[in-house]
């Protein structure tokens, strides 16, 4: 399939891909734009999730592409990025469950898993044919995860007991599998622990009247005595040192789809500064609105150079914490304000989903508070900077 670049891609980034890279992009951008694209607004509204998309979602160059079990073609990091871009772009929510499905669940087993769990799941949850959930944060415990974990695991003989509850879970009304962060009551270390939703004592039960992010089907859960066997324990999980190794490899794609959210309200706000006319003429034509296209696509710009640095620290193994950290702050914060001049350009329509800058702006305020929030993540780089951490 031709590529075209993004014309909101205004330094011609994409041109860093490889031909391969590019195609598949562009196969990508295609099914989505047909597919998926005309439907989002009405489950938007519904707070339902498409499912009757997953098949052929699943066949898209989108799943385990970082993993030698799972890849179907050499990519890069930054591949990665531009299709959280491209599926943030259409819509957020989509682009979080792949950023569950593909980034958290997948990834907790790819980074801490066994070579026996990592054949066994990866595969199917690259495949759809089991879907995944990764509960880490809850309902008194989020930003101080590292410290204030309260979800317990026992060990008792073969098995562990695990107890306690999780917050803002997606998928995890109807996943298969949950990737379950709990502390070991033996040596209060984090482990990880794969999950099956059908097991005894586990409930998930769906949150209510989200504004943001509405296709994302978030869950509070509770795990009563739910025993699982020490086979389906993460191998490598030791310590939240572990866990903070996965959140750092799916940060900068939430960046990424933050920068994917700003490129689709701009693109929705400069389709109608071309075709809303007043005073006679487009306002496309009045200064004012040129002037607001040009810091939208400021923004852009610079959040795409930033995470395409980021990227591909990445792929050279350079990349750390406070690169990824610093990322997601400034991504998200260039984002909020390009999607409310979005909204601007649209004037009262704006808050209409059919015109296409209301549902990115409630959904910015999701990705600009998870995976770390703004402030969290800024103390994260101000530690490296100074050599003195200031969480507390």
């Amino acid at each position: 399939m031709t590529f075209s670049p993004l014309a909101s891609d205004f330094y011609g980034f994409e041109g860093r891909l490889t031909e391969t890279e590019r195609e598949a992009l562009a196969g990508l951008r295609a099914w989505l734009e047909a597919d998926v694209k005309p439907i989002v607004n009405d489950f938007w509204e519904r707070a339902e999730f498409p499912r009757e998309i997953l098949p052929a979602f699943h066949a898209q160059p989108v799943f385990g592409m970082q993993w030698e079990e799972t890849k179907t073609f050499e990519n890069s990091a930054l591949y990665r990025g531009w299709v959280a871009l491209e599926l943030a772009r259409v819509d957020a929510s989509i682009a979080t469950y792949v950023g569950v499905q593909n980034g958290l669940a997948m990834g907790a087993i790819g980074v801490a898993g066994s070579a026996e769990q990592r054949a066994e799941w990866l595969p199917k949850l690259a495949s759809g044919e089991v879907i995944g959930a990764f509960g880490l944060t809850e309902p008194l415990s989020g930003s101080d995860s590292a410290q204030g974990l309260r979800t317990t695991a026992t060990r008792d003989g073969d098995e562990w007991v695990i107890t306690g509850e999780k917050r803002w879970i997606g998928n995890a009304t109807w996943s298969d599998i949950v990737v379950i962060w709990a502390k070991d009551t033996a040596d209060g270390q984090v482990k990880g622990f794969i999950v099956p939703t059908s097991s005894p004592g586990y409930t998930a039960t769906k949150i209510e009247r989200k504004q943001a992010l509405r296709i994302v089907q978030n869950a509070d859960i509770v795990l009563d005595g739910v025993r699982v066997p020490e086979s389906l324990r993460l191998e490598n999980a030791n310590s939240f040192r572990d866990t903070a190794a996965v959140l750092r490899l799916t940060r900068a794609e939430v960046a990424w789809a933050a920068v994917g959210v700003s490129v689709g309200a701009y693109e929705a706000a400069l389709a109608y500064a071309k075709e809303r006319v007043q005073f006679g003429k487009p306002i496309a034509s009045h200064q004012l609105i040129q002037d607001l296209l040009a810091k939208m696509v400021g923004n852009i710009t610079a959040s795409i150079a930033m995470c395409t640095r980021v990227s591909e620290m990445l792929d050279e193994g350079t990349q750390k914490d406070e690169h990824a950290a610093l990322a997601k702050a400034f991504a998200t914060s260039r984002m909020r304000e390009t999607v409310a001049w979005a909204r601007e350009v649209q004037g009262g329509n704006g808050i209409v989903l059919d015109y296409g800058t209301a549902q990115f702006m409630a959904d910015a305020e999701a990705l600009y508070s998870y995976e770390g929030t703004r402030e969290m993540n800024t103390l994260i780089v101000g530690r490296s900077l100074t050599g003195i951490a200031a969480f507390v």
